[in-house]
């Protein structure tokens, strides 16, 4: 067999003469036949890998002064930003009630729909003073938000507002789309599982409580209080009326439009609500649950001193292993307590310049040696 190209089929990549076959003529000739197809790129700079590039050549002139310049930039920022997370004060208490000398452990095995709620007072002692804004964290433990089929168990167009969804939930709700045959508002497992305990906050003075003041509103997201989360449109603003032909889900004491007595913090908009909708990615997280405005700036927000957690305990974790905390958190410029990027930035940097140093002696002692081998003559 033989195969012939011309010049310009070389410069091109397409063969326009035939190819001889044994027993027969020409195929893909000038007679009749389909054009052979050929599995060669195109001359193209791009296909035959003829495009301008550039690539550095590592020398110790450039890669000593990187090593370096990163370790004393990454060092500093990384002692910066640990310093500054050390200096958030935090305070945490676990109050799952596991432990039989807790005060919650009569609590332990509370269910749902348990009336009268379980309650229990922890007393703790501050031994700093909390000087900025408080912030007070709900956290739950190995609790798995992330679960595929509990993300998705939810309706977004219902959440909005929309009228149509709210009497015909998504099946992405399933089982708790409808109950008694009535549809769930808000529906799915997510809304199902809200945490409901209650927690209150007093301050111990010559055995006199002092209630702390709460603040409910401002916890949840602006996008998502302002343009996620909707209640139904209808005549009025009687949240009764317009949820008419819903019912409550299924672990929920109340229905959705008695969550709160103010208007602008009840129904879908409840940001108690909204806030444990956003689902965590770790079977270990916090949610904001209220806030603690600094009254004067010649007083500290929560002094040192003894304060005692008054817990409406409705919020069942025992069955599944679960824990539950309350903590308090100041917040910093670069947010809550974590000393885990500050100790990433050390470690990269001292690592760097530690390179650095090795690399130079290294340089230092072997670099001006001749390599080259002499050439006998």
């Amino acid at each position: 067999m033989a195969v012939n190209y011309s010049a310009k089929e070389e410069a091109d990549g397409h063969p326009s003469g035939g190819v001889g076959v044994p027993g027969g003529g020409a195929v893909g000739g000038g007679g009749g036949g389909g054009a052979v197809k050929t599995r060669k790129p195109d001359n193209t700079a791009f296909k035959q890998q003829r495009l301008p590039a550039w690539q550095p050549i590592l020398t110790a002139g450039t890669v000593l002064p990187a090593f370096f310049i990163i370790g004393l930039i990454f060092i500093p920022i990384g002692i910066g930003i640990f310093v500054t997370s050390n200096n958030i004060r935090e305070y945490e208490i676990d109050y799952t009630g596991t432990e039989p000398s807790s005060p919650c452990n009569k609590c332990l095995n509370v269910s749902w729909d348990s009336t009268p709620p379980c309650t229990c007072t922890i007393n703790f002692t501050l031994e700093h003073a909390f000087e900025s804004n408080v912030f007070m964290y709900y956290g739950l433990s190995n609790f798995y938000q992330n679960h595929r089929r509990y993300v998705k168990s939810r309706d977004d167009s219902q959440l909005n507002g929309d009228n149509s969804s709210l009497l015909n939930p998504s099946k992405e709700c399933e089982p708790y789309r409808t109950n008694e045959d009535k549809p769930i508002a808000p529906c799915g497992a997510i809304a199902n599982s809200m945490f409901n305990d209650t927690l209150e906050l007093y301050r111990i003075d010559n055995d006199t409580r002092t209630p702390i003041t709460l603040i409910k509103k401002g916890i949840a997201w602006w996008t998502d209080k302002n343009v996620k989360f909707r209640n139904p449109t209808g005549d009025g603003n009687n949240l009764t009326a317009l949820f008419q032909g819903t019912t409550k889900p299924v672990n929920w004491p109340k229905p959705v439009y008695m969550l709160d007595s103010e208007p602008d913090n009840n129904g879908f908009i409840n940001e108690d609500f909204i806030v444990w909708m956003r689902t965590a990615a770790l079977p270990t997280f916090r949610k904001l649950y209220r806030l603690i405005e600094r009254k004067n700036n010649f007083q500290p927000t929560l002094q040192a001193g003894k304060y005692s957690l008054d817990i409406a305990y409705n919020y069942p974790v025992h069955s599944f292993d679960g824990r539950k905390r309350m903590i308090l958190s100041t917040i910093s410029w670069m947010g809550g307590k974590n000393p885990f990027l500050g100790i990433a930035y050390i470690t990269v940097g001292s690592i760097c310049f530690f390179l650095g140093v090795v690399l130079l002696f290294i340089h230092h002692k072997y670099g001006n040696r001749n390599t080259s081998a002499d050439i006998p003559n």
